[in-house]
């Protein structure tokens, strides 16, 4: 015998059997089967595996245990919505409510003064040209250390300038190759950044 995958368990296949059904009943179930583009077998199998599984009888009792679970879904459901207006209720007290108090306060304060308010003139700020004009604010100390820096990074430059060679191939365009190992240029990442 061959065995076949049903709904991820395997049973053995052992050939028809003929149901006698009212003719009714028989037309109703073809529709269902229709519905899951299924053979009458599998949709039955399903049918029975479902009533076996879930504990249900068909004829009165299986509806009462399917209400029941929905009444205690529901029962719960309502005690978290209970939950969720009491969070809502005790922000409004706490927070909302005395804020727009005071907003209101403040605000018929102000009417209550009569003023209106004065429009600030918008101050479009000039464009600086004065970055121009030389300035001695750096201490001679710091510019010292910062031409020495410069000097040092010149100098880094054109030893990096010196280990560049023009490569031409024999296909392709030409390219500028640097002569440099890979720790010196792990440093030079590190110093620029």
């Amino acid at each position: 015998m061959e065995k076949q995958s049903t709904n991820d368990r395997t049973r053995k296949a052992t050939g028809y059997s003929n149901i006698t059904v009212n003719k009714e009943t028989a037309t109703r179930f073809r529709g269902y089967s229709k519905r899951f583009n299924k053979s009458h077998s599998e949709v039955l199998d399903g049918m029975v595996t479902f009533f076996r599984e879930n504990n249900l009888d068909p004829f009165g009792g299986g509806t009462r245990i399917v209400l029941d679970h929905i009444k205690k879904l529901e029962r719960q459901m309502m005690k978290k919505i209970d939950r969720l207006i009491a969070i809502v209720k005790n922000m409004e007290k706490t927070s909302i409510r005395p804020t727009y108090e005071m907003m209101l306060i403040l605000y018929e304060a102000y009417v209550k003064d009569g003023r209106k308010p004065r429009r600030e003139p918008v101050q479009i700020q000039e464009e600086r040209m004065d970055f121009l004009e030389a300035r001695n604010t750096v201490p001679k100390t710091e510019h010292d250390r910062m031409l020495q820096e410069l000097k040092n990074y010149k100098k880094h430059c054109n030893e990096i300038i010196n280990n560049v060679e023009k490569v031409e191939p024999m296909m392709g365009k030409p390219y500028l190759k640097i002569n440099m190992g890979i720790g010196d240029f792990e440093s030079l990442k590190n110093q620029l950044r």
